[in-house]
């Protein structure tokens, strides 16, 4: 039988956590714990090393969008369960400069993007960089600018392009996000609304969405804890708070520095309390 030396197998064991952390990730992981100038900077090294990746623009955008959204303090579970908030048009009131940051990111990634499809339409990371750009734009418009409607065009593209590569590649767990994300939405519209509304591949099962976005959470690489945020707010319009709280809980312990992340679970607990009467 093969010995190895307690050496050998430090030595092995040195190499395997010495892999270098891709920048994209530590661009998502930074944001995740509320750092969102510390994922700026990664991001923009990796697009000064990889200026034709759609995917580092992509990001940008996402980094600029995950910024706006806490300062209008819009991923508070408040405004998401209360539709009024939602579509109050006076409330938000956009920064400029993020919004241009966002667009033009944008707008790199759409042609950086197609000018990759156009050779090779099953381009995987083209393909998952136009479903991201093409879902920040519509998280924008419809949360932060108040035009929902004017957004659908857009949410109904980015469900195209994760369509597209889910079937190039059923296990890129990430575009599942957003095809949950539309099943949701399809779901939750009113019915005259759906008669003008049609996604591709989409039924409005609200069902479908919770089993789409359980599947990122568990194995997407990017939108992992993204996804888990997005169940909890599903699971606080469903009237399932305690499904909430254990979600919020994970993502606190993994992402300890982000205070939405805390905010929101001790908001949930303190509410458990009052209604078992502790």
């Amino acid at each position: 039988m093969t010995r190895f030396s307690p050496i050998l197998l430090l030595l092995a064991g040195a190499l395997c956590q010495a892999q270098p952390v891709p920048l994209i990730d530590q661009a998502f992981d930074r944001m995740y714990r509320h750092n969102f100038s510390g994922a700026q900077e990664v991001i923009a090294q990796h697009i000064a090393a990889h200026p034709d990746d759609p995917l580092g623009y992509a990001v940008k955008a996402a980094a600029y969008l995950f910024y706006e959204l806490d300062r209008l303090q819009i991923l508070e579970s408040e405004f998401f369960n209360d539709d009024k908030r939602i579509l109050d048009k006076k409330k938000a009131v956009p920064d400029p400069k993020v919004k241009e940051g966002v667009m033009q990111n944008i707008e790199k990634t759409k042609s950086i993007s197609n000018a990759l499809l156009a050779k090779d339409a099953n381009h995987r990371e083209a393909l998952l960089s136009l479903c991201m750009a093409l879902g920040v734009q519509t998280d924008y418009l419809a949360l932060i600018e108040k035009r929902q409607l004017g957004s659908l065009s857009y949410a109904k593209e980015s469900q195209s392009w994760a369509v597209k590569l889910l079937k190039v590649d059923p296990n890129y767990y990430d575009a599942y996000l957003t095809t949950g994300v539309s099943e949701y939405l399809m779901g939750s519209m009113p019915f005259f609304v759906k008669w003008f509304v049609k996604f591709e591949q989409t039924q409005g099962s609200k069902t479908e969405a919770v089993k789409n976005l359980t599947l990122v959470a568990q194995k997407g690489r990017y939108f992992r804890p993204f996804a888990k945020v997005l169940l909890s707010v599903i699971h606080l319009r469903e009237k399932r708070p305690l499904d909430a709280e254990i979600l919020l809980g994970e993502l606190n312990r993994e992402f300890p520095e982000n205070p939405l992340f805390r905010k929101e679970l001790a908001k949930l607990q303190a509410r458990r309390k009052v209604s078992a009467g502790e």
